[in-house]
């Protein structure tokens, strides 16, 4: 015996884009592009070249702050599906 699906709110809608969602993909980017600049940054040091100068080392730090902006992006999803779930009871 298979269950019974459950008919979904009416103002759900998986298409939309939610609060945060918007933030942790731009995060995303961010450590992605910072995740690179370590590999590019790392590669002198195996290769036995001149390492790049410290400016780039510091685009390594993009890792971090991708993480972060996705973070806050999860933390305000969260923050708003708890106000959704507050107003419904109501």
């Amino acid at each position: 015996m298979t269950p019974t699906p459950q008919p979904e709110p009416a103002d759900a809608r998986p298409d939309d884009a939610r609060p945060g969602d918007a933030l942790v993909k731009a995060g995303g980017i961010v450590f992605i592009v910072g995740a690179v600049a370590t590999l590019a940054t790392m590669a002198p040091l195996f290769l036995d070249v001149d390492p790049f100068p410290s400016y780039a080392w510091a685009v390594c730090m993009l890792m971090g702050v991708g993480f972060m902006i996705s973070a806050a992006g999860v933390l305000r999803s969260a923050a708003a599906q708890r106000t959704a779930a507050r107003a419904s009871q109501a």
